[in-house]
């Protein structure tokens, strides 16, 4: 039977905010802060020949936002952003088992949320949208007061005429 198995792509570890804490992800992603400016809390990354994106934010933590709903209220918040709310389709949300984040505190909460939104880049209007899938990642470091998001764009479908990162 042949291996119809996923070619595991070339990985590589980087240090994230001036080496406070480390993320590995494949190594096609190009650090954006070479090209532009990004702030001070957020890392960004992208693929330019798959349009997709990866961004690493810390956030003050949401103390009126529950655990479980954590990941699915900041999905929900930047679907608001993008001015894409109505178009916000929820495809899974979960809460990570400790035993799948080995690397943090067993108390800490870890939630995910999978979903799909149209977003413009920039100053494009509505009809320049791409749909994009969002996987979106959230660890809550309650001892430090922060929500570390962690957030990836994989492009569905492209408006014709536009690239580039989201």
């Amino acid at each position: 039977m042949p291996d119809f198995a996923v070619p595991v792509e070339p990985c590589v570890e980087r240090p994230l905010f001036g080496g406070a804490i480390s993320c590995t992800f494949p190594q096609r992603f190009q650090d954006l802060s070479n090209i532009r400016e990004v702030p001070d809390h957020q890392e960004v990354f992208a693929d330019p020949n798959r349009d997709e994106s990866l961004i690493v934010e810390l956030l003050d933590l949401k103390h009126d936002v529950a655990d479980s709903q954590s990941a699915l209220w900041f999905l929900q918040d930047l679907a608001n952003e993008q001015d894409s709310a109505e178009d916000l389709v929820v495809e899974s949300v979960s809460t990570v088992a400790p035993s799948d984040a080995p690397f943090l505190d067993p108390a800490t909460v870890v939630t995910a949320v999978v979903g799909q939104m149209a977003v413009s880049k920039g100053r494009q209007g509505r009809e320049a949208q791409n749909t994009v899938r969002v996987y979106l990642a959230n660890i809550r470091l309650k001892g430090v007061g922060t929500d570390v998001l962690i957030t990836a764009y994989e492009p569905l479908l492209i408006s014709v005429g536009l690239s580039g990162d989201v």
